[in-house]
């Protein structure tokens, strides 16, 4: 009997335990929430800011989609379960997840005082590098830069959406 146990055990060893995706699944299952209730609450909104809202939406519940599909299709395949290991643990503080989390804490206190492009950009820059671990940070600077100015450009410039005015909104608009 002992023997037959000892197999069973050394076997279960070999083989490989489904992935837990469980914890995966909150943040694009937040994403989900927060979109619908976004959507919900720009129903007397002016048109541009619909249309810029719908067009963020629709890529983010497109991309959640397709990861809810993959995680379901994972679980089908037995290569994976719905089932939570750690949801925090050490990992979260050195993989920049806790980071990540007080860098969106402070996006939306400060973007108030420092305006939607400044304050994008300072978030952008500095969670690229807290997730990336400082490596390659002037690539990381001019990515940054370039979305926050395509955001500018879009919502502010072009689109007119009342978003949080700064010293740079109010410096490009005596400009401009």
């Amino acid at each position: 009997l002992f023997p037959l146990y000892m197999d069973t055990v050394m076997n279960n060893k070999n083989e490989k335990s489904p992935r837990l995706m469980g914890e995966e699944l909150l943040i694009p299952a937040f994403a989900v929430i927060f979109t619908l209730y976004f959507l919900s609450t720009i129903w007397h909104s002016p048109w541009t800011a619909k249309v810029s809202a719908y067009l963020i939406a629709t890529v983010l519940m497109s991309a959640c989609g397709l990861f809810f599909l993959k995680t379901g299709l994972l679980v089908k395949r037995g290569k994976a379960s719905l089932g939570f290991g750690k949801v925090f643990s050490k990992e979260d503080i050195t993989g920049g997840r806790v980071g990540l989390a007080l860098l969106t804490i402070g996006y939306c206190y400060f973007i108030e005082d420092l305006g939607f492009t400044l304050t994008t950009f300072l978030f952008l820059a500095a969670s690229m590098l807290v997730l990336g671990k400082g490596k390659r940070p002037s690539l990381i600077l001019v990515i940054s830069a370039l979305m926050a100015l395509g955001g500018w450009v879009v919502f502010i410039w072009a689109f007119d959406t009342h978003f949080p005015m700064g010293w740079f909104e109010t410096t490009m608009k005596e400009l401009l």
